[in-house]
């Protein structure tokens, strides 16, 4: 019960991180023109074209793109001057040819011209599209022995580049150390800044040149940079200043600041002001429309994103891949699948697709909605996938719990894209399907490759791999790496707290909250259900209700249902059953299966019939096809020898098309899975592992005949089966001990919960064998060690 409550707050890892690029894309369709672009509208020398017909005709081939024809010209002049040369570097750049841009340069010096100040600045730009760094401060250092590092328009394109490559110090330097800066110097270190995520420093740089710079004047790219730089930084009333300055400066009459403007308001969250400008806007285009979609979805209005959509085709203005790239989280958020086919299908008409962020958008609402095949199809025939599509359909399978399907994916886009490399995202979604997958080799190896990748230190993915260790059946390395954590966190804290408790271990479950309020963590609802799930399992009736008080009174938690339910539990512990259930019927909550469920799970060890019937009928009310309880009680009334009763319970079973779960136990031994059932006799082994299993039942006093009284007299067959000495778990015990190195504690996992009987032999065998048996069930993990088992012989 609680496991699942504290997987929500370790791996929440909710997709709306992965159409956070919407937004993105949409404030790249009104971004301000590059800085380096604007380089080139500057006013510039430029040579007498009349003088020549070859560079009028070559400068309107190299304008208009034909590349060719310009290149052509170009090697028909025998001695092409710099002017030429420089407009052939500007054309590539220009026409995004920036490896040709960069070649020609290069070509220009063994043709022995020295570049100028008109040639560097394009060459720069190429270095910086193509992330050319190397290249970048090669040319740079030649700009510096041609004594040209103060001219202003190298410079200006020297800053972009820095910016572009992430290299803040260095663009600072050349803007400090620039003897002249005009407007376009101030753009680009306050674009620059913007870009790597430094919004304050943009917005100080942005307040200097209103203040202290009067011959110089901001225009509307700057205030296009502070604009961004609020949005970056969420404030608002920053942005509302830039507002009155652009009101002042009449430039609310561009439409480009005014689309940047109410972007802002919307990502700041500020929708009455943008819905304000919304109607005052002298044009609506679709940009400005998918603004205010996208604004509606960041402050969650999802009905409003709806109606501006519905309004925005009402206005025959005709949406784009953008728009419905913004508008999907909200039908997503809204559960409305029909709409979301609806609109997938216009895209389809409207040739929008393929379109990677809008495939992607399509993804998470189908996969949001548990429609996992259509996201699968739509996955499948994707022409493009970024890194964030394949993590959108890991975490939808881990949230659906198709655990293998998510590693399935994970493999494939390690095999198919070895240059996608997975990111924090992946890696935290990727590894709870690890965890519930129960394989501790591959728990490890997944481990091994979070190492390799240098998360070692992110916080939510070691919570990860702590809860996965757990799960997995090694407490110790759970432990281990805890301890190595440097950063750790409250679901940290509530982890290693849920990791001692599902191995039944409560006194140290209960010793780290104690350190993890001596350390000043605030407890929250997941800590308490940690807390009180270890009390439940090991039966500390007193502390559980302590606990329970404690979390409403000092830390004021209100209890959930899941909290209730380890009272249940505790209830059931002390055996009082009628408390238990006056306790459920007054509790303020409406009681689940699960709760019901515990109450007969205390009825089962206190062989009361008559609650556990009544337990019964409230699950049946709710989940008529629950399997355990049709078992649970099957096994009450065999125990009690009213096999007419028990003969009844499974009747119905069969009437339903209900089955008892096959009983199997797994050990895992070099990577590999072997796997018993009861009388299991297709290991390879299976003579050596039964001699072993005969040898330890003669040693703890059982007798291989003894014929146990649930098994009903006229099922003799099934009763020879399914004799105890033969249960799966007891093989797999066996196969252990011989397959693993003396010492060490043997592992092994069942898929249903340990009957009474092994529980008892596997406790006799620890002591007699001198080995720590780990037993994992579908309870807890059961620690057998000298005799004594971690549950108390409650489970």
């Amino acid at each position: 019960m609680a496991a699942r409550a504290i997987l929500h707050s370790i791996y929440s890892s909710s997709t709306t991180n992965q159409t956070s690029s919407a937004s993105n894309q949409t404030r790249n369709l009104i971004k301000k023109e590059s800085v380096s672009a604007s380089l080139d509208s500057k006013q510039r020398q430029k040579p007498n074209l009349k003088a020549s017909s070859v560079a009028w005709t070559l400068n309107s081939y190299v304008e208009t793109g034909q590349m060719v024809k310009a290149l052509t010209l170009f090697q028909t002049l025998k001695n092409p001057e710099n002017f030429h040369w420089n407009v052939i570097i500007r054309g590539y750049t220009n026409n995004g040819q920036y490896e040709e841009a960069i070649n020609f340069y290069y070509q220009m010096q063994n043709a022995g011209k020295l570049a100028d100040n008109f040639t560097f600045p394009s060459v720069i730009k190429s270095c910086t599209k193509s992330l050319s760094f190397s290249q970048g401060l090669t040319i740079h250092g030649q700009i510096v022995k041609l004594g040209l590092p103060s001219d202003i328009y190298i410079c200006n394109s020297l800053i972009a580049m820095y910016s572009k490559l992430g290299l803040l110090e260095s663009a600072e330097k050349l803007f400090l150390e620039m003897p002249i800066r005009e407007t376009v110097s101030w753009n680009a270190m306050m674009e620059g800044y913007v870009s790597n995520g430094e919004g304050l420093k943009s917005l100080s740089l942005f307040r200097k040149l209103q203040e202290d710079f009067v011959g110089v004047k901001s225009d509307e790219l700057g205030v296009l940079s502070a604009l961004e730089a609020c949005c970056l930084e969420s404030l608002p009333k920053k942005g509302k200043e830039i507002h009155c300055h652009i009101i002042r400066q009449c430039f609310e009459l561009e439409i480009k600041v005014l689309t940047t403007l109410l972007d802002m308001y919307c990502n700041c969250g500020e929708m009455v002001y943008a819905e304000r400008l919304f109607s005052m806007m002298p044009k609506e285009n679709v940009v400005v429309w998918n603004v205010m979609i996208n604004g509606y979805v960041l402050s969650n209005q999802h009905e409003m994103a709806v109606s501006s959509f519905m309004k925005m085709q009402e206005s025959d203005i005709e949406q784009n891949a953008i728009t419905t790239v913004n508008f999907l989280p909200s039908l997503t958020q809204l559960r409305t699948l029909s709409h979301g086919k609806s609109v997938h299908g216009t895209a389809i008409r409207r040739g929008l697709l393929p379109h990677l962020f809008l495939e992607t958008a399509l993804n998470v609402m189908y996969a949001k909605n548990g429609e996992l095949r259509s996201a699968q199809l739509l996955f499948d025939i994707m022409p493009e996938k970024s890194l964030v599509t394949w993590n959108v359909m890991i975490s939808a399978y881990v949230q659906n719990e198709k655990n293998l399907e998510a590693i399935n994916i994970f493999l494939r886009l390690l095999m198919e894209q070895p240059l996608l490399k997975p990111d924090a995202f992946t890696i935290s979604s990727i590894v709870p399907a690890y965890s519930e997958l129960t394989s501790l080799p591959h728990g490890k190896q997944i481990h091994g490759y979070v190492f390799k990748l240098g998360y070692e230190s992110n916080t939510l993915i070691q919570n990860s791999i702590i809860y996965m260790y757990a799960r997995c059946g090694d407490l110790r390395d759970s432990r281990k790496v805890f301890d190595k954590m440097l950063c750790r966190d409250v679901v940290t804290w509530n982890t290693i707290i849920l990791a001692y408790a599902l191995h039944g271990l409560g006194n140290n479950a209960l010793d780290m909250f104690s350190d993890m309020k001596k350390l000043g963590f605030e407890p929250n609802e997941s800590t308490f259900l940690s807390v009180l799930s270890a009390c439940s399992v090991c039966g500390f009736i007193d502390k559980g209700w302590m606990y329970f008080d404690i979390m409403q009174k000092e830390h004021k938690v209100s209890p959930q249902i899941e909290h209730y339910g380890c009272l249940v539990d505790l209830l059931g512990r002390s055996g009082d059953l009628e408390k238990a259930l006056e306790f459920i019927e007054t509790m303020p909550v409406v009681p689940t299966s699960r709760i019901w469920g515990s109450l007969l799970t205390a009825s089962r060890y206190n062989n009361n019939i008559q609650v556990a019937e009544f337990a019964a009928e409230r699950i049946f009310d709710i989940d008529h096809d629950n399997t355990g309880c049709y078992v649970i009680l099957y096994g009450l009334y065999a125990d009690a020898g009213r096999w007419e009763d028990a003969e009844r319970v499974r009747s119905l079973m069969k009437e339903n098309g209900l089955h008892r779960t096959k009983g199997m136990s797994f050990v895992e031994l070099n990577c590999k899975t072997c796997s018993f059932a009861a009388g299991d006799r297709s290991h390879y082994n299976i003579d050596t592992i039964q001699l072993v299993l005969d040898i330890l039942s003669m040693q703890i006093g059982e007798n291989a005949t003894t014929v146990v009284t649930r098994f009903n007299p006229q099922d003799i067959v099934t009763m020879k089966a399914n004799l105890p000495c033969r249960h799966s778990v007891r093989l797999a015990v066996s196969f252990g001990l011989i397959s693993s190195a003396v010492g060490t504690p043997v592992l092994v996992k069942k898929n249903i919960r340990i009957c009474n009987d092994c529980h008892s032999a596997i406790k006799k065998m620890s002591s007699f064998t001198g080995r720590e048996i780990v037993v994992g069930d579908s309870s807890i993990y059961h620690h057998f060690n000298n005799g004594l088992c971690c549950c108390g012989d409650y489970w």
